[in-house]
């Protein structure tokens, strides 16, 4: 293992879920090969319970969202971004970083802009988890000197720039799953709900009324592992009771890769870790957009078109989700095709071409 003085590589991420998870898988991937990580993330993070940061250098940068706030707000936030940008420059000229990847959201638009404007700068690789650029990774595109990609056909994607198609790191948990044989169901039907931070508030109404739209035959049948706010657990539970499907309902689950390679069919919003890990385990979905993310709509559209999801927009509402899930589920044979195709598209060796990436970069820098 190389010692504390080596140059580190800086990982900046934030939040839970879309960024942590390849930031996280990104990180294990290069401590595995003895070198030196470091985190900058944000207040809300939930690096701190990570198995992999938890241990290591992790520090918190101040930020702030800008887009879609008041007036007053996106004065502060940008004071924030500004406030932001000053501390990671200071931290980044003590560690001589060689490389910072940035993994999107306005938790990595500090460290990026920080380290462009160092005059001794490090390479600066950003990473877009989703078939479309958001607002802050088109801001980061511009300073970045490579970016890396989940889908070959990214949109907002700015020209003259260094481009590589790694697709999207997913955890060791879920690579542990890769490719799972996938049996059709013949009595019980696993079905397992994935809301996210944002999406499981709705959730937790629209799919117990969606599927108390089923056939009787069908209800009977089904078994439901949903993620769902605890607040909202008792009235969920409830209303799955009334129409006779068992239901387990918990606020968060850990064993979310074993979950998903034990269903038989998936139905969730459509971040870009998640379309990832469907596609690497292999599992058919019906994928349903949070509303506000123009990215999740065209993950969904990706695998859609792919042949391993059927995309319902929540404006559909219940009765649409309802005959997708009742057209899925009474031609078994179609689940078995969706969830050839879902994992003809999964990339399992993901981090290991971004850890290429970031290691030729920092080979080059080095010279």
């Amino acid at each position: 293992m190389r010692g504390p003085r080596v140059k580190p590589i800086v990982i900046a991420a934030g939040g839970t879920g879309g960024h942590l998870f390849p930031a996280e898988a990104l990180a294990a991937a290069l401590l595995k090969r003895g070198e030196r990580v470091v985190l900058m993330t944000d207040a809300r993070s939930s690096a701190a319970k990570s198995e992999v940061f938890s241990h290591g250098e992790i520090f918190t940068i101040p930020g702030a969202g800008v887009a879609g706030r008041s007036i007053v707000r996106s004065i502060r936030g940008l004071f924030e971004l500004v406030r932001g940008v000053v501390v990671a420059r200071g931290l980044l000229k003590r560690l001589e970083p060689s490389v910072i990847v940035g993994f999107g959201g306005y938790p990595a638009v500090a460290p990026m802009l920080a380290g462009r404007l160092m005059s001794n700068r490090p390479v600066l690789i950003l990473h877009d988890q989703n078939a479309v650029l958001g607002k802050a990774n088109r801001l980061l595109s511009r300073v970045a000197d490579q970016i890396a990609l989940s889908f070959p056909r990214t949109e907002n994607v700015p020209t003259g720039k260094s481009i590589s198609v790694t697709g999207n790191p997913v955890r060791p948990a879920v690579i542990a799953q890769a490719k799972a044989v996938y049996i059709a169901p013949i009595d019980d039907i696993n079905i397992a709900v994935f809301g996210g931070s944002l999406g499981a508030r709705i959730f937790a109404t629209l799919i117990p009324a969606a599927m108390a739209l089923l056939p009787p035959e069908l209800r009977g049948r089904c078994a439901v592992t949903m993620q769902c706010p605890a607040g909202e657990i008792a009235a969920a539970r409830a209303a799955f009771s009334a129409c006779g499907i068992r239901a387990v309902l918990q606020p968060f689950f850990d064993n979310v890769a074993v979950l998903m390679a034990g269903a038989h069919l998936v139905v969730s919003r459509a971040g870009g870790s998640t379309v990832a890990e469907l596609a690497v385990i292999g599992r058919p979905a019906i994928l349903i957009p949070l509303t506000i993310n123009a990215d999740q709509l065209a993950n969904a559209r990706v695998l859609e078109r792919a042949g391993g999801a059927v995309v319902v927009e929540q404006s559909a509402g219940a009765t649409a989700l309802a005959e997708a899930m009742k057209k899925l589920l009474q031609h078994p044979q179609s689940l078995v095709a969706m969830a050839k195709a879902a994992g003809d598209v999964g990339v399992t060796d993901a981090v290991d071409r971004l850890a290429g990436l970031v290691l030729h970069n920092m080979a080059g820098a080095s010279l």
